[in-house]
């Protein structure tokens, strides 16, 4: 209740303001798993013609169905991903529905499968902020499992012409090897930190990745699916969550 006053009650800038996710994210964590309950927070949400409601609404209906793998709302997400909106000041929604694909269809192999298809079709037709959300949906779909298509697909992003889809696309590298030592990783990792030694950020996150991939020497995890799939652990993908939305 405390967020929800926040939110109805602040003003054109503080919505514009990039902490203003955090409101939305908590909100989000407060359904994470909790399917329908969600639909009155949702109308409370929708009712008011606020800069970051769509926002929101899509971050608490994608929290709220997370590895439930929902088919009216991957349907629904996929067109939010596919339309043209030019101002950046109201297309932010859209890398929440990237994200949301991801986050609704995890846990299920053909689920995984499809949008990992539709993640194809979105980097080739897609805006160029809906495609910056890609890796980081890829490596949500992912976590701590290095598959080598996504790992070859990450590989290609990191080159990319736009810098937030190739930072985006490093730190994914991170996130699907966490943990793993995976030697192939570490080797595109050395390449790039030498590829990216004149840009502070792209090796900032290079550094970062690399520390992912070798997390607790190879004996911990990420990965919020336990029990070969069968169970969901709420504040693994919290904590995933609030660093993909930031």
């Amino acid at each position: 209740a405390a967020i929800l006053d926040v939110y109805l009650f602040a003003d054109e800038n503080q919505c514009k303001d990039t902490s203003a996710i955090y409101l939305c994210i908590g909100l989000g964590l407060l359904y994470l798993g909790q399917r329908d309950t969600c639909e009155p927070i949702l109308e409370a949400t929708q009712a008011t013609e606020n800069p970051i409601s769509k926002y929101m609404s899509l971050t608490i209906e994608t929290c709220a169905y997370a590895g439930t793998g929902n088919v009216l709302l991957i349907q629904k997400l996929l067109k939010e991903a596919s339309e043209h909106i030019d101002d950046e000041k109201i297309n932010r929604h859209q890398a929440v529905a990237v994200l949301g694909l991801a986050m609704v269809s995890m846990g299920e192999d053909l689920g995984k499968e499809m949008i990992v298809r539709s993640m194809d079709h979105i980097l080739q037709y897609a805006e160029v902020n809906v495609t910056r959300a890609v890796p980081l949906a890829l490596a949500l779909l992912n976590v701590s499992n290095p598959d080598v298509s996504i790992m070859d697909t990450l590989s290609k992003l990191t080159h990319d012409a736009d810098q937030q889809v190739s930072q985006n696309a490093v730190l994914a590298l991170g996130i699907i090897g966490a943990g793993t030592n995976n030697s192939r990783i570490a080797g595109l990792l050395r390449q790039l930190s030498s590829y990216y030694s004149r840009e502070p950020n792209h090796l900032f996150l290079v550094r970062i990745a690399q520390g992912l991939l070798h997390l607790g020497k190879g004996l911990l995890t990420l990965d919020p699916l336990l029990s070969d799939g069968l169970l969901l652990s709420k504040s693994a993908l919290a904590g995933l969550l609030v660093v993909l939305h930031s």
